[in-house]
């Protein structure tokens, strides 16, 4: 009973998370003709964030077919939630030849592959593992599902996402409004703290946030926040900083086993939720996502975006700031830019 309660606690939370699923897919949920047949491929799906990723998805009434794939370990995730009764079917694949076989047909590509951060790893510690992987597996995707929505996870986004456009562009298969990096995490927890220190029911609160996805370049906009709260501005700045330093927190309170694996899955299912909707004609799916923009004076930048039937439908500006949100701009803007450029610089010369 408690486990059939849970699942359907699950199936109501995705589809109530971002915004409101129209009427017939709310009230007749797994299994129906009404929900187009969606596959969804997670590759790295054997790491740290692919396992509870991967069970999220496969909990979400939305997904027909879920592919997992890692260079190893795969069959054993996969034969493991395939057990569980909701709609999606579930295969796992291995390794390289078979990575061709997991993309094939799919309508969003999710990318939590590569190393996570360790304490005293730095960025570029990241970069010079993840960017490899990163190039490889975009190439794969060029070839075998250049039309899917794909989201990726693995870090440094700032520098993981142009790099995936550059392999894309090579290919003439680029669509900037298919290619999203996922900064749902930095929302989740810019609302998680923010409902915290105002004492507000946490599920009625939002915030954008907007920049990039690491450091500085996180800039939520509390100015923004509904409900509106009485904080100070000392009280605005260390939320701000506890956002922008939220990995880290969670790095050091695990001390060395692992890093922000659970909570970045959970961001990454809702993110995906919420292109699956899109996808699918629901109106009015707002996400912020670090996407091809030119609400800036960069190539890319994080703000909030409307999804819809062909992924990226409108790039939303940033609205009034703040005098302190506006310095947090100004000092991101060099940080982020040169982010950017080293991931097109890697792309271009490897």
């Amino acid at each position: 009973m408690r486990g059939s309660l849970l699942l359907r606690s699950m199936r109501s939370s995705f589809t109530n998370s971002t915004s409101s699923i129209s009427t017939h897919l709310t009230r007749r949920g797994y299994g129906t003709e009404s929900v187009p047949e969606r596959k969804v491929a997670v590759l790295g799906a054997a790491g740290g964030i692919g396992q509870p990723l991967a069970l999220l998805m496969k909990l979400n009434p939305l997904v027909s077919r879920l592919a997992l794939y890692d260079i190893a370990g795969t069959p054993g995730v996969a034969a493991d939630i395939s057990h569980i009764n909701s709609r999606s079917e579930v295969a796992g694949y291995m390794g390289e030849e078979q990575l061709g076989q997991a993309l094939e047909g799919s309508d969003v590509v999710i990318i939590p592959a590569g190393v996570p951060r360790k304490p005293g790893m730095t960025r570029d510690d990241l970069f010079n593992i993840n960017a490899g992987i990163v190039k490889s597996l975009c190439t794969a995707i060029s070839k075998y599902c250049p039309n899917a929505l794909v989201n990726m996870i693995s870090n440094p986004v700032n520098s993981t996402v142009p790099i995936a456009a550059e392999v894309f562009k090579k290919a003439g298969t680029y669509d900037e409004k298919k290619l999203f990096g996922v900064t749902t995490l930095d929302v989740v927890r810019a609302k998680t703290f923010y409902a915290g220190k105002g004492k507000i029911p946490v599920a009625d609160v939002n915030v954008p946030v907007v920049g990039g996805h690491a450091g500085i370049t996180i800039l939520p906009l509390f100015s923004q926040a509904t409900p509106k709260s009485n904080l100070s501005d000392e009280e605005i700045v260390a939320l701000t900083k506890r956002t922008q330093d939220g990995g880290t927190e969670v790095v050091e309170a695990k001390a060395g086993k692992g890093s922000a694996t659970l909570s970045m899955a959970y961001a990454g299912a809702i993110f995906a939720d919420a292109c699956l909707k899109g996808l699918n004609g629901v109106s009015d799916v707002v996400e912020c996502s670090f996407v091809q923009s030119s609400i800036t004076e960069l190539p890319f930048f994080a703000s909030k975006v409307k999804l819809g039937k062909n992924g990226v439908e409108e790039v939303l500006g940033l609205g009034h700031l703040s005098d302190y949100e506006r310095q947090g701009l100004e000092l991101l803007i060099p940080e982020l830019k040169a982010s950017i450029e080293k991931g097109v610089k890697f792309a271009n010369q490897n």
